[in-house]
C-alpha cells in the first residue's frame, strides 16, 4: 500500500528534487493528512498557505493531486476551492461534483464564466437548489438540462421546467429524463402531453398527477396502439406489469377500471378487478364469466371498487358476452357504442350513481363516435 502521510524525507526529496512528481507526490500527502483530522492548528494553518501556493503550480497533475482528496473535506478553505473549481476541468470537475465548501452563488457565477463541461458537473451534483437549477437551465445547453432532469436531488421549479419545454419540448432525450422525474406539475404535464411518445404518454399517465379523463385517455390510447385491447394474441405478462404499476403508482383508480370496460377493454378490467381483489387471472376470468352473476359479484365485492359502479359492470359484461366482432370497418367504435349506451340506461336506477366525472366522461366518448355506425353489423 502506497504511504499517504507526509513525512521528512518527503521535505527533504523535494528540496533536492523539486520535479513535477515530486511536487505531486507532496501535495497528494498534505492533503491526504489535512483530511484525517490530525493535524494541529498551527499545521493546518500551514498545510493551508501551501494549498494556496500548489493551486497556482504549472503542472496541471500537482492541481489535480491536490483536488481529489480535497473535493470532499469541508473544512477546506472557500478561497482554495474556488481556484480548484476555477481550473481546468482534470482539476475543477471532482471539486464540483461534491464540493460543500461551494455556495450556490460560487456555482453560478462558475457556470457562467468557465466552459460548458463545469454545468454538466454542477448538474450532477447530490443535491442542487432552484436557484442553481434555474441557472443551468438558462444555459440552454442540451447536456446539462438532460443531466439535471435525471438527476433527483435537484430541485426544479415550475417556471424552469415550462422553460425546459419551451427549449427542448421536442427533443427526445429531455423528454426521457423529464417524464421519469419524481414529481411534475400538472401544468408541465399538459405541456408534454401533446409532445411526447406514446411510451412516455403511458410513462406520464402513470408517474404523474393528471387530470382523470387524460390519464384514462392516454392509458387506453397507448394500449390501442399496442394492440391489446382486443386482441386474442395479448400477452397477459405485459397487461399484469402495468396492472401492477398503475396500483403502485396510485394510477389504477375505479374511475380507469370503470372507463376502460366501457370503451371495450375487457382485458384491461379483467386484470385490474383480479389485481384489486387479489385473485389469479385465470380464477377471476372464471368467476366473471362462468358463474353468471353471482361470481361477478363476489370478485367484485372484494376489489373495494364502488359498490354503485357494479349495475353499470354487469351491463358491460352482459354486452361483452352477446357481443363479436366482425373484423369490419368502425368494429370497435359500434362495440364501444353499444357498451356506453347499454351502461348509460342504468344511470338514475336506485343504487346506481356514478361520479359526475365519469358521467361527463362516458357522454363526452359517446358524442366522438359517430351515430350513423351504432349497431350497423
Amino acid at each position: 500500500m502506497t504511504r499517504k502521510t507526509l513525512t521528512k524525507e518527503d521535505v527533504s526529496k523535494l528540496l533536492t528534487d523539486p520535479s513535477g512528481d515530486n511536487r505531486a507526490q507532496t501535495a497528494a500527502k498534505i492533503a491526504a493528512d489535512f483530511g484525517q483530522g490530525t493535524l494541529t492548528e498551527s499545521e493546518r494553518t500551514i498545510a493551508e498557505e501551501i494549498f494556496r501556493i500548489m493551486v497556482k503550480d504549472a503542472e496541471v497533475r500537482v492541481r489535480e493531486a491536490l483536488a481529489q482528496p480535497l473535493k470532499e473535506n469541508p473544512a477546506l478553505p472557500r478561497d482554495v476551492a474556488m481556484s480548484l473549481a476555477r481550473d481546468v476541468d482534470s482539476v475543477a470537475l471532482p471539486v464540483l461534483q461534491v464540493s460543500a465548501v461551494l455556495s450556490d452563488e460560487d456555482l453560478i457565477e462558475i457556470m457562467r464564466s468557465q466552459g460548458p463541461a463545469k454545468p454538466v458537473a454542477v448538474a450532477g451534483r447530490s443535491t442542487v437548489s432552484e436557484a442553481v437549477s434555474s441557472a443551468l437551465v438558462e444555459t440552454e445547453n442540451e447536456d446539462v438540462v438532460t443531466t439535471l432532469l435525471a438527476n433527483t436531488g435537484a430541485e426544479i421549479s415550475e417556471k424552469s421546467l415550462h422553460k425546459v419545454v419551451e427549449d427542448f419540448g421536442d427533443t427526445e432525450a429531455v423528454q426521457d429524463a423529464m417524464v421519469h422525474r419524481p414529481k411534475l406539475p400538472v401544468t408541465v404535464v399538459e405541456r408534454l402531453v401533446t409532445l411526447v411518445s406514446a411510451n412516455l404518454k403511458e410513462e406520464l399517465a402513470k408517474r404523474h398527477e393528471m387530470p382523470d379523463s387524460m390519464a384514462t385517455d392516454l392509458i387506453l390510447q397507448s394500449r390501442e396502439r399496442a394492440t391489446i385491447t382486443l386482441s386474442t394474441e395479448s400477452d397477459d405478462d405485459d397487461l399484469d406489469r402495468l396492472i401492477r404499476r398503475l396500483r403502485e403508482n396510485g394510477r389504477l383508480t375505479p374511475s380507469i377500471v370503470l372507463r376502460a370496460l366501457c370503451m371495450g377493454d375487457l382485458k384491461f378490467f379483467e386484470a385490474a378487478v383480479c389485481e384489486l381483489a387479489g385473485v389469479p387471472l385465470v380464477n377471476g376470468r372464471q368467476l366473471m364469466h362462468d358463474s353468471g352473476v353471482l361470481g361477478l359479484k363476489a370478485l367484485y365485492e372484494k376489489t373495494g371498487l364502488p359498490e354503485n359502479h357494479f349495475p353499470a359492470v354487469r351491463a358491460a359484461i352482459d354486452v361483452a358476452r352477446e357481443t363479436e366482432y366482425d373484423g369490419r370497418e368502425h368494429d370497435r367504435e359500434r362495440y364501444s357504442r353499444r357498451m356506453i349506451e347499454r351502461i348509460l340506461t342504468q344511470y338514475g336506477d336506485p343504487g346506481v350513481k356514478f361520479d359526475s366525472a365519469d358521467l361527463e366522461y362516458l357522454l363526452a366518448k359517446m358524442n366522438e363516435l359517430p351515430a350513423e355506425i351504432a349497431d350497423t353489423a
